[in-house]
């Protein structure tokens, strides 16, 4: 096709290629650089920090800031804290949206449709509506306060109440219902289909879930605050809130601990980011 253009053709087609690739590039420095003024601000100290107009390289790089935060910030701690409610949490909330999912692309029962209208329909909803009378439940209901279990339990049906499941029907539509047929005729069952031939045909759309849902908990510090009451179960959302104080904050130990709690999933999403994006590119299309 490219043999066949006009050397003016091809010169404009170049520019147009440089130009999209100069914005691509330009959008990328948006997005790196709030994580990058977060590292070069912890690696400096409160004056310079202050110093007007700021500088986009630090002139003195300060790592003993991130000793100093790790004598308040009990790193590890938070960390075990924090994936003792993401793994459970992800793990229960994506097997949920693998079978609602399945359920509404390949099975037939009465109210289907109605119940899928409804399923979608509370999106509408704000969770501000449901966060007083969950922690009631929770609470005083079940006695689970300053315990992880309803940070946990409640991802059993997170995955239908953001649509997450929605995901996994669209993928499994694109799936021919022949190759449940085939499958069905060699004796086996429903769960073995699901498991053996569909989950691994979706790869992609399970772990665009899963890590939408590791975004979702990795950020939630708004249930998180509710529900933990124990510095010892603080996870790191919590746990970063004790560097502000009345009589001031220290910006570039808060900063330091920070980027700490970043890295965790700047490396999950670098492992996971071809499926993620395949996921995203190839959600609703047809075979």
């Amino acid at each position: 096709m490219e043999a066949n253009l006009s050397p003016s053709k091809k010169r404009k087609q170049l520019v147009l290629d440089l130009v999209a690739t100069l914005i691509v590039l330009l959008l990328a420095l948006l997005v790196v650089l709030p994580i990058w003024w977060i590292f070069r601000s912890s690696l400096m100290s409160t004056a310079k920090l202050n110093e007007y107009p700021p500088s986009f390289i630090p002139h003195e790089w300060l790592w003993a800031n991130y000793s100093k935060a790790l004598e308040t910030f009990e790193y590890w701690r938070y960390f075990r804290n924090t994936f003792s409610i993401i793994i459970p949490a992800v793990t229960f909330g994506t097997v949920t949206a693998i079978f609602c999912g399945y359920a509404f692309a390949r099975l037939r029962f009465r109210g289907k449709k109605l119940i899928f209208n409804i399923c979608v329909g509370t999106i509408l909803l704000p969770s501000m509506v449901t966060l007083l009378p969950l922690y009631v439940v929770w609470t005083k209901g079940l006695g689970l306060g300053d315990t992880y279990w309803p940070l946990i339990l409640l991802f059993l049906c997170r995955s239908v109440i953001d649509n997450f499941f929605f995901l996994i029907r669209q993928f499994l539509m694109t799936i021919p219902k022949e190759l449940d047929e085939a499958a069905s005729i060699d004796g086996a069952g429903r769960m073995r289909i699901l498991w053996t031939i569909l989950v691994p045909s979706i790869k992609p759309a399970v772990v665009v879930v899963a890590m939408m849902l590791f975004i979702q908990i990795w950020n939630d510090m708004l249930q998180q605050l509710i529900y933990i009451n124990s510095m010892s179960k603080f996870t790191f959302a919590v746990a970063l809130t004790n560097f502000t104080g009345s009589f001031g904050t220290n910006w570039p130990v808060a900063l330091a601990a920070t980027f700490m709690t970043i890295l965790p999933g700047i490396v999950i999403y670098i492992f996971g980011q071809k499926s993620f994006v395949e996921g995203i590119v190839l959600t609703g299309m047809k075979n």
